[in-house]
């Protein structure tokens, strides 16, 4: 099963996700579940980067392919600005777990924690 913890603070702002396991929906390479949580969670990474400009060295992220996992923890000291549009891109995510449990809650889980 693959697990999804969200970290929020107590402004409402989520200041880290973690994305571990494997869901078990089908083999390696034919798993949509697997496939769908990835995309997901490495398009926030990378569009962090890409389309928001925050500086990759500023960003703390763990990868793990064998485990399935991605653990990334939003810089601080960013502008409220930058925390609001890297917001955006995680509630987003958030929204997107949300769907896929929706059709897959078999195989996905979903927890928030406060920070």
């Amino acid at each position: 099963m693959i697990k999804v913890t969200i970290y929020k603070n107590r402004e409402g702002y989520i200041s880290r996700f973690r994305v571990e396991g494997h869901s078990g929906y089908d083999i390696k390479g034919k798993d949509i579940v697997c496939a769908a949580v990835s995309v997901l969670a490495q398009t926030v990474l990378i569009a962090m980067v890409e389309v928001l400009n925050i500086d990759e060295e500023l960003i703390d992220y763990s990868i793990d392919e064998d485990t399935g996992l991605l653990d990334v923890s939003i810089p601080a000291g960013l502008s409220h600005v930058d925390l609001d549009r890297i917001n955006i891109l995680l509630r987003t995510f958030e929204v997107g777990i949300k769907s896929i449990i929706d059709g897959y809650s078999e195989y996905v889980t979903l927890i928030y924690k406060e920070v």
